[in-house]
């Protein structure tokens, strides 16, 4: 039986009206980012049974959930955050690590807004009229960095543990700090949830007041940091009307607390499921105050995780698997000394800086460089400046989304998996490394405009920033990668 072009014709454009509805599902005027900084997959789905119904499980269960979204580059927190504010990789927006070596200013240059080479979907919302954009970090250079223009309102927490700003604060920030006084924490006690009676803390909140710093990082790596930078977002939404007036809002809130207490535990410690649990208590709290604000359906709530962590290496192995850089560094650089091939100039993981000025050709000699590396027993890979990888697997995509020509200098080094840096401490662990525990994040848009549903088909961290811009009715930032995630609004 032939098909009637008429009705053929007429079906295609039902099809295609379908769609159409479904990106132009009503649009609120707030849209809440919480990038999770150090979360993975497996975190949740560990502790899932321990969730609320109002919180976690309840986002998860009516939003759109994407388990698997990849950030297929270096994991480095600056590095993270600047893809998921750009949609681009660290090759384009050119934040290759949390600090690189400038080799015009010979020394260390620390990731910063200043050093962004890409625009940001904060700042494409900013730009437009009738908009207000708003940035909630831990500290100062992390929430400017995702910002990306200081037309955004941006607060971080001061070495007091005070919530500042830029230029005169509001004045509702006065009393919130007022209210939040860090000394109520001193020697606070972190108890799991659910503890019996009568249990002893999983640790306390050590407060010397000869060295008060270290309270501070106590206090940002434990649920209470955590609940500290919730309850501003909480204040924030509600001082500021966001999502009540005639104008478009967009807050981001990057959650830090979990990627301070993983330097400090590794990934697999209990206290990260404690944080899980504390993370889903704080997403509860949120959502109530936002449908006692905006009011429900008036609002979308995006979570978008950052980046991973490995195992903090265990006792009997950290020796072997906790590495110093400078080793690395040393057997490079014997080995182009003995080649007549070159010399190292720097060594900071992951970049190897080498002089090969004179008669020494750059290319052979980073080559020559990567394969001296693979003698080191912790390095399992390299990746050139002039684009030999060592390997030829998906691993060579990894190594090029993450290198920038002007800022990762001559040869990109990995490590096997779990090893990590040597802080000189005996304990602790690094970010930055291209392995499925740090890449591998979730991912879940919430709100009116996102049909419920399960994804498990890889996504990439880069798709956040343009997905978000259509849902926002702006323009992707100029350098984004990604492609707009349909599937979330149910195409």
């Amino acid at each position: 039986m032939g098909i009637c072009r008429r009705y053929f014709n007429l079906s295609l454009l039902g099809g295609v009206s379908a769609r159409f509805a479904a990106s132009l599902a009503p649009r609120p005027k707030l849209l809440v980012l919480v990038v999770l900084e150090q979360v993975r997959q497996d975190y949740w789905d560990a502790v899932s049974d321990q969730f609320g119904p109002g919180g976690l499980r309840h986002i998860l269960l009516k939003g759109a959930h994407f388990p698997d979204c990849r950030h297929l580059a270096s994991s480095f927190s600056a590095s993270t955050i600047a893809t998921l504010a750009t949609g681009a990789w660290p090759a384009q927006h050119g934040i290759v690590a949390d600090s690189w070596f400038d080799r015009t200013a010979r020394k260390p240059v620390r990731a910063s807004r200043e050093a962004l080479l890409a625009t940001t979907l904060t700042a494409q919302v900013a730009a437009e009229p009738g908009t207000r954009a708003f940035v909630i970090g831990m500290d100062a250079a992390q929430s400017s960095l995702f910002a990306g223009t200081p037309e955004a309102r941006q607060f971080w927490m001061d070495p007091r543990g005070r919530f500042a700003t830029l230029g005169d604060p509001p004045e509702w920030l006065g009393v919130f700090n007022s209210l939040k006084p860090l000394d109520n924490a001193h020697n606070a006690p972190w108890m799991a949830i659910g503890a019996r009676p009568g249990a002893p803390p999983l640790r306390t909140l050590d407060f010397d007041p000869e060295h008060p710093e270290l309270f501070l990082d106590l206090f940002q790596a434990s649920p209470l940091g955590q609940a500290a930078q919730f309850e501003l977002l909480a204040s924030l939404i509600e001082k500021e009307g966001l999502g009540q007036r005639d104008t478009f809002d967009f807050v981001c809130l990057i959650a830090g607390s979990t990627a301070r207490l993983g330097y400090e535990t590794g990934g697999r410690s209990p206290l990260m499921r404690q944080m899980m649990l504390h993370l889903d208590q704080q997403l509860e709290y949120l959502l109530a105050r936002l449908k006692a604000g905006p009011g429900e359906n008036s609002f979308n709530l995006v979570l978008a995780g950052a980046h991973g962590a490995p195992p903090a290496p265990g006792e009997e192995s950290r020796a072997r698997m906790a590495v110093p850089g400078e080793t690395v560094a040393q057997t490079v650089d014997r080995a182009l000394r003995a080649a007549d091939a070159g010399r190292v100039a720097r060594y900071l993981y992951p970049f190897l800086y080498l002089n090969t000025s004179g008669s020494w050709d750059s290319e052979p000699a980073r080559v020559a460089a990567g394969q001296a590396a693979l003698e080191h027993p912790a390095v399992a890979g390299f990746y050139t400046a002039g684009g030999y990888c060592s390997t030829n697997d998906g691993w060579r995509e990894r190594f090029r989304n993450s290198f920038h020509p002007n800022r990762s200098g001559d040869v990109m080094l990995s490590y096997r998996p779990e090893y990590v840096e040597d802080y000189g401490q005996g304990r602790g662990i690094s970010y930055g490394s291209l392995y499925n525990y740090d890449v591998r994040v979730p991912l879940c848009f919430y709100g009116p405009q996102f049909p419920a549903g399960v994804f498990e088909s890889p996504v990439q961290s880069v798709d956040v920033a343009p997905t978000l811009a259509r849902a926002m009715g702006v323009a992707p930032p100029s350098s984004s990668g990604g492609r707009v995630l349909g599937e979330a609004f149910g195409e």
